[in-house]
Parts: structure tokens; C-alpha cells; sequence
């Protein structure tokens, strides 16, 4: 079942992400969020200030999957567009409409869910369904205001950190120290937590408090490997405070028994694997299968298919699971192009002699409709699923040494018929570097690359996954789009250029 969002003309008004007026002259904000209906209405703006065209249904994933250091941009231009030249190379920059874009529609889902978090009140001692739905809109509302600023953080590291409704006397805002950050991502997903329905009571559509336990988790995990400058406490303490949120994940959610099935073209939405989605239908649809899909691989021609997979990143998932069901549902080297009637091959059905072939296609969001007409599907985005979940207990429980290890990736590995690699049976370290290997040949492309890759810290990203590409034995300089290494290009995204021009209180 699709859950259809809609906002009310009059919601729509008042959380139009310019709007500066504090008071609006002709509705309150008391009268917009004043029921139930009307609160959900406002909830379903901040929705779409993340499954917009400039967030998740298009541009983040330009942004995240380019510097995450796992792919190539695909142009007639190869190496030299504009993309692989500067984002895909590590090296972004301020006037990006990538970067740009996603800034401004993270802020624009954060100032609606300002908005809410403004105007209802919680109620301690809900009795009837009004309360709890109310409860469960203003959890929403601080979930998302915490999930979007664990994505700017991590990205960006200090930014303005702004809590209050938009009005004339609060459009400067200085950057806040990312520490500051921190705490209030911990402050609201607790809220959240403490407010959203679970997942037994969810509506269709809208995550359960359990995606705010995950949110936590992630955060610990984050915090546990980060500067010491970030933490309140030490790295055994954060793993396990990421054990007790993740732990209450556990059970609540199932995988999938098909592994193919998540990436069909509705299959996969609303599953009891997903945790946390972004909704699209036939109103408002995403825009990754013309991303993803290229030219006259669906009949209405109108897909563009701007990402390649690194080629070092498809060979160590061969070379590590060569008999892995994920491959076929994770890359595509050839496909039937539906206009010209012919079909297409790439890397590693043909040898890399130019750019157009040298790499396979990431296929989990490939347009499976040949008979598309237009741009846009209706497929969900998931955000957060549970082999994630598993996967992230794994990494825990190695660091706490606390037995439960191999039981969580072993989940992850039988629904696919494969038993964990050798490597996991070498030791703690062992298991950590292949732990973080499984992490890539589960969920690439599914947005968490670039988050992944870094959390272990610059030299861990570095020798991971710069030096295995730069320095990989299928390197060629001539297709191949060389990573920059300085330290601070490569580990945070600088602050947009429309934000220096416009906030006074930054200049950097």
C-alpha cells in the first residue's frame, strides 16, 4: 500500500520554507497545528522537505554517493566534466548545486519541524487517540530535525544550529561547534523516541520510535571513533550506550527473504525490513531512476544514468563473496537499450578501453520498467532497513567483546546462502575491517557510503578507500578520476556559497 502525502493549501502557506513572517496576518500557527488532521497535514511539509528534487529524491544522492569516494560520474566528458573534476575527485566545492542544494532543502525540512516543535505541546498522560497522535507529530517532527542535522554535521561539521521558527530578527545565524550539534541530535532523538508510536502502531508511511533508537545508535557510533574534542565520554562508553539503543531495534523488524525484491519497482516499499522511507507516488515521484538509468534503457527515453560503480569497488565484492546473490541486484553491465534496440555492455563483460565502458552501473535503483515514459517512479527511498540494523550490532558487539558478534552477520549472510568470509575469524581487528567491508557489499548506494567510509576518521578513509582507488592495479589515469587527499577537502563539505552571501554571521 502507498501512503499518498498531501499538505492542505493553508499548511502549505504557512510552511513555505521563505516565509520570514513570524505572525502570519491571516492564520496562527496555534490554528494550523490546532487538531490532529491539521498537524498531520504540517508533518506531511516536513516530509517533503526531504523527498523533494533537491534532497533524497535526486540531488543527495549525487552529493553523497560522489563523496563518498565509491563512484564516478558518468558525461559524455569522462574524466574532465564538472563533477569528476570536483566532487567525485573529493574535491567540492562552495557553489555546487549539489552541495547547495542539499543545504538548503535539509534547512528547509528543519525550519518546518521548527515549526511544529514551536506549537505543540506534549502531553505527559495521553488518553485518547487525539493526544497520541499529536504526540506522535511533534516525535516526528523532532526525529526529523535530528536526522537532518546528524547528515549536516557529519557532512559539514560546524553549522548554524537553529531550533526556532524563522522570523526577521533570526536570519544570521552563526556556525555552532559540531560538539553543540551533537547534543541537541541526542536531546531531540530521545524526544522522539519518548513520543512516536512504535513500530507495532506506526501508520503506513511514517517511521515507528525504533528509527529513533537506530538514529541514537548511529550517533554513539559515530562519537565512539570521533575527535576527542567531540566527546563526553570514552569510546567503550559510547559503544555500549550504541548497543542499548540498537538492541531495542532488535526483533521488532524482519528481513526480507528475497534479497532482489527491496529494489523492485513497488516490491520493496513498506516491507517489514524497512525502518525508516521516504514516500513517493504518483503525485509527487522520485526522480533516482533518472539518475541511475541510463539513455534508452526504459522506452520514454528520458533517463540520464549519471553514476558509475568504481571498478575496485565491484572486484572486492566479487573477489570476497564471488558467488553472492547481492552482486546481480547491486550492479548491471548490460542491458537492452529499448530505442535503438540494442544492447549495451560495460565493465566487466568488455575491457576498460574508454570511459563509456569502464564501468558497471549501480542497479538497485535502475528504472526495472521498460515502458516508462516519463522521469519519475514511484519506488520509496529507504533510508534506514534492518540488515543495516544487524550489520551495526555486529560492529558493536565486536567492540564490546561481548560474544553476539558473528550471530547478528550471520543473519545478515543467510538470507543470501553465504557464511561469513575467513576474515571474520582472525581476531577483533580482523572482524572490524571486515565488518566495514560488509557494510559496502550490503547497502552501497543506499546513501550511508559516505557517512561509512569516514567514521573511522581520516586516515582509515584514506587508506580504505583513497589509496584503493587511486592506487588499485586497474587504475588508469585516462578513465579513471584520480582522489584528492588533503585532509580537510576530503573529510568535510564546504559551507555553500548562497549561505556566505546571505547570513552575516558566516563567512567560511
Amino acid at each position: 500500500m502507498k501512503k499518498i502525502r498531501f499538505i492542505t493549501m493553508i499548511a502549505a502557506l504557512l510552511l513555505t520554507a521563505c516565509s520570514l513572517d513570524e505572525n502570519p496576518p491571516f492564520l496562527s500557527r496555534d490554528n494550523v497545528f490546532g487538531n490532529l488532521e491539521n498537524a498531520r497535514n504540517g508533518l506531511d511539509g516536513v516530509y517533503l522537505g526531504l523527498s523533494n528534487w533537491g534532497n533524497f529524491s535526486f540531488m543527495a544522492h549525487v552529493l553523497y554517493d560522489g563523496y563518498s569516494g565509491l563512484f564516478t560520474a558518468r558525461n559524455n566528458k569522462g574524466i574532465n566534466s564538472r563533477n569528476n573534476r570536483t566532487l567525485y575527485a573529493l574535491k567540492p566545492q562552495p557553489n555546487s548545486k549539489e552541495v547547495e542544494s542539499v543545504w538548503r532543502t535539509h534547512y528547509t525540512a528543519i525550519s518546518r519541524a521548527n515549526d511544529i516543535i514551536a506549537t505543540i505541546q506534549p502531553v505527559e498522560n495521553p488518553l485518547t487517540n487525539e493526544d497520541r497522535g499529536m504526540n506522535d507529530v511533534l516525535g516526528q517532527a523532532y526525529f526529523i530535525r535530528a536526522f537532518e542535522y546528524f547528515d549536516l554535521v557529519r557532512l559539514w561539521g560546524d553549522v548554524p544550529l537553529r531550533l526556532e521558527p524563522m522570523n526577521t530578527g533570526n536570519i544570521h545565524k552563526p556556525k555552532s561547534p559540531a560538539k553543540e550539534v551533537y547534543a541537541q541530535i541526542i536531546e531531540d532523538a530521545n524526544k522522539a523516541k519518548d513520543l512516536m508510536y512504535p513500530h507495532s502502531e506506526q501508520r503506513i508511511g511514517y517511521p515507528g520510535k525504533e528509527a529513533a533508537n537506530m538514529l541514537l545508535a548511529k550517533v554513539y557510533m559515530t562519537l565512539a571513533t570521533a575527535d576527542p574534542s567531540l566527546q563526553e565520554h570514552s569510546e567503550a562508553e559510547y559503544w555500549q550506550m550504541a548497543y542499548d539503543e540498537a538492541i531495542q531495534v532488535y526483533g521488532k523488524y524482519t528481513l526480507v527473504s528475497d534479497y532482489a525484491t527491496l529494489w523492485g519497482e513497488t516490491s520493496g516499499d513498506n516491507t517489514p525490513e524497512n525502518i525508516f522511507e521516504i514516500q513517493y507516488n504518483d503525485v509527487a515521484g522520485s526522480g533516482m531512476p533518472r539518475l541511475y538509468t541510463p539513455r534508452g534503457a526504459t522506452k520514454g527515453n528520458n533517463t540520464w544514468g549519471r553514476i558509475n560503480v568504481n571498478v575496485e569497488v565491484y572486484d572486492d565484492h566479487v573477489a570476497t563473496y564471488p558467488n553472492d546473490p547481492r552482486i546481480a541486484s547491486t550492479y548491471i553491465s548490460s542491458y537492452l537499450n529499448v530505442v535503438r534496440n540494442r544492447v549495451i555492455k560495460t565493465y566487466p563483460l568488455l575491457p576498460r578501453k574508454r570511459f563509456s565502458i569502464a564501468y558497471p552501473w549501480p542497479y538497485k535503483y535502475w528504472e526495472k520498467n521498460v515502458n516508462l515514459v516519463g522521469n519519475t517512479d514511484l519506488k520509496n527511498f529507504i533510508v534506514y532497513r534492518y540488515a543495516d540494523l544487524l550489520l551495526m550490532l555486529a560492529e558493536i558487539s565486536n567492540e564490546l567483546d561481548n560474544g553476539e558478534q558473528f550471530k547478528y552477520v550471520e543473519e545478515v549472510l543467510a538470507r543470501v546462502g553465504l557464511t561469513p568470509q575467513p576474515e571474520y575469524y582472525n581476531g577483533k581487528d580482523a572482524f572490524r575491517e571486515a565488518i566495514m567491508k560488509e557494510y559496502r557489499y550490503e547497502l552501497l548506494g543506499e546513501l550511508q557510503d559516505v557517512f561509512t567510509v569516514r567514521r573511522r576518521g581520516y586516515e582509515w578513509f584514506k587508506s580504505h578507500v583513497i589509496d584503493k582507488h587511486n592506487n588499485a592495479p586497474t587504475f588508469n589515469p585516462k578513465i579513471d578520476v584520480r582522489q584528492a587527499e588533503d585532509e580537510e577537502t576530503v573529510m568535510r563539505l564546504p559551507i555553500p556559497s548562497s549561505e556566505i552571501n546571505t547570513n552575516q554571521d558566516i563567512n567560511n
